[in-house]
């Protein structure tokens, strides 16, 4: 086993800020309607928020991802292969992963996330657990092209998104990540890379808001703490006490959109810099779209790969899709 303590590619400035977090922020809260890119939500505390969301009873999505990867483990070895470098996009999660590459083999493990004390404690527990798997965790934003480790250049190479995270983006940004993803992926030795990825499919109206309006609050404690992030990490003076967490359904963009909704009136600075917001104004901080088995297939030809395999857990809630990157051609 080789383990690395991490590769760190993310850019912070003379205070150890993350220069994309402070400008994504600023731009986001000088817009006519706040918004805020879901991935700073997952600072270390923000990522074991999550950690303790998919654990509640009305957080259906990875239960039912989890049901796909212990079931059908026998079929992704067949179409995967042994000996391929998984590069997962984001920090591994301490159930799924687990069961991917225990399926599958492989000769390598790099997760990619731009929290790094979390990647580094995720990678080394799941160094632990593989002993026979060489681990190089990267610090870095993965919404971004990465340049992997030299120890996996020549390796074939396996792309894992689970958790629907895919769904968090609107389609534009989406398309571009998954873009970004087969360059990150790079060269086709021993074979086009595949990208294992999850999605989450519609459904009931309130299925779907409980998931994200659960009953001990834990998923309105993981939105608040971009809020208490921004406060900490940017100076920002945000009254965390006048805003509520909210997601409802918004079915003409099939998402759940979550949002931090003002109490009151209240003014506020980020990094020097003065805003405000009225009561009932919001800050957009997530969206989660949900996709049938058409619009999957869209978004994914659009970003660059050839859907190969589809698989659904016993309540037809959550798909897997393996897809293969596509063949670069002049004609449509």
């Amino acid at each position: 086993m080789k383990t690395e303590q991490g590769i760190a590619l993310v850019d912070r400035d003379e205070k150890g800020v993350v220069r994309a977090f402070r400008d994504d922020v600023l731009q986001g809260l000088d817009q006519y309607q706040k918004a805020i890119p879901a991935r700073w939500l997952y600072d270390d505390a923000g990522s074991q928020l999550f950690e303790d969301i998919t654990d509640l009873p009305e957080y259906y999505p990875t239960r039912s991802e989890t049901e796909i990867l212990d079931a059908r483990g026998k079929e992704f070895a067949e179409l995967i292969g042994t000996g391929r470098a998984v590069v997962e996009f984001g920090s591994g999660s301490s159930v799924k992963t687990p069961l991917l590459l225990r399926a599958i083999n492989p000769s390598a493990y790099v997760p990619l996330d731009i929290s790094g004390e979390f990647l580094r404690e995720s990678a080394a527990a799941l160094a632990e657990k593989f002993p026979d798997v060489d681990v190089f965790p990267v610090e870095a934003d993965f919404m971004r092209e990465v340049q992997l480790p030299d120890e996996v250049a020549d390796l074939p190479k396996l792309g894992f998104f689970p958790g629907s995270t895919i769904g968090n983006m609107v389609p534009r940004t989406a398309v571009d990540l998954l873009r970004s993803m087969r360059a990150t992926l790079g060269a086709e030795e021993g074979g086009r890379p595949l990208l294992l990825i999850g999605m989450d499919l519609v459904k009931d109206q309130q299925v779907l808001e409980a998931a994200y309006n659960d009953s001990r609050g834990v998923t309105g404690e993981f939105n608040l703490n971009l809020a208490r992030r921004i406060n900490r990490e940017l100076d920002g003076t945000i009254p965390v006490d006048a805003l509520r967490h909210t997601a409802p359904w918004n079915d003409d963009f099939a998402r759940i959109e979550m949002h931090l909704e003002a109490l009151e009136d209240f003014d506020f600075e980020v990094a020097g810099k003065r805003f405000s917001m009225r009561k009932g104004e919001t800050i957009h901080t997530e969206n989660s779209h949900k996709f049938t088995r058409r619009s999957a297939n869209t978004l994914l030809l659009a970003g660059g790969w050839t859907p190969q395999a589809r698989w659904t857990d016993s309540g037809d809630r959550f798909s897997l899709i393996l897809a293969e990157a596509t063949e670069k051609r002049d004609a449509p």
